[in-house]
């Protein structure tokens, strides 16, 4: 991770992730141990550049703050059908929050899910949730998603539909711009064609993220745990017992291991067999 974010900053997104399920997990010293790796590794490749040649470092981060909204985000439709677009500091303040806002909804989710969702899930989350919610959006940025959509949704016909809508995107972008450069040609696709190819772009990826919700929420459907298995790429977190949840599980966890350890609720500790026990909750297919 240290190593992906020296490359390209939203690789550190995925340390969200991490945090929330060790914590559900109690893995704290895992977490630990890939945070201070992770930031290790980054230091070593940024470290040297930095003392060097600070101001070169640092014009990544500060040119991502002074641009302005550009193409592909829902805050450029906005901007372009408004008399008075927003100025970009105020865009700044208002994705940021849109993000905070996000995050505190997945975390919700993590700690709240009948049972825990699995990392690929989360990661996917919070990455869509950065391109949703940024004022910049690059046709690149879909290679972001594409490997944890095919460990967080493994179904063709999902990924499909997503996928679907980010080319109608790549061809729309293209296009806009050699309407925009055609002179009076007008060749191309118009400023209503282009806004609503950035509307499809983010339907699909809303679409994908609402799916994935689901599987966290209804586990039964996620097919990745159909036949048994927990989190195949969840590294220490594969068929850990939880320690911590949010309220009550909607549905009893698949592995015995689940039963045989504590899990605090709301601050009280009570093994996750006494939770779903008699008058608990009733178990699938009941």
């Amino acid at each position: 991770l240290g190593l992906a974010t020296a490359a390209k900053l939203y690789p550190a997104l995925i340390l969200g992730p991490l945090f929330l399920l060790c914590w559900r997990a109690g893995k704290w010293r895992a977490f630990g141990t890939a945070l201070a790796g992770a930031a290790g590794a980054w230091l070593v490749v940024n470290g040297p550049v930095m003392i060097a040649a600070f101001e070169g470092w640092s014009k990544f981060y500060t040119f991502s703050e002074e641009r302005g909204v550009d193409f592909g985000s829902f805050w450029l439709v906005l901007s372009q059908n408004s008399d008075q677009p927003l100025a970009t500091e105020t865009v700044n303040t208002l994705a940021t929050l849109l993000m905070v806002l996000a995050c505190a909804l997945i975390a919700v989710l993590v700690l709240m899910a009948p049972r825990r969702p699995r990392l690929a899930q989360v990661a996917f989350l919070v990455v869509a949730a950065f391109i949703l919610t940024n004022k910049v959006y690059s046709p690149q940025y879909v290679l972001w998603l594409i490997p944890l959509a095919a460990l967080a949704r493994p179904r063709w016909r999902d990924f499909l539909v997503w996928q679907s809508c980010e080319v109608l995107y790549y061809f729309g972008i293209w296009m806009y711009l050699a309407y925009t450069s055609s002179g009076d040609a007008q060749r191309g696709l118009p400023l209503e064609g282009y806004h609503l190819a950035i509307c499809l772009h983010l339907a699909g990826t809303l679409y994908l993220c609402a799916v994935v919700v689901r599987d966290a929420l209804l586990p039964e459907r996620d097919v990745v745990r159909r036949d048994g298995d927990d989190d195949p790429s969840g590294g220490v977190l594969d068929g850990a017992p939880d320690r911590f949840v949010l309220g009550y599980a909607a549905h009893p966890p698949q592995h015995a291991a689940h039963f045989s350890r504590p899990v605090v609720r709301w601050g009280v500790g009570k093994t996750a067999g006494e939770r779903l026990g008699a008058g608990g909750p009733a178990t699938p297919g009941s």
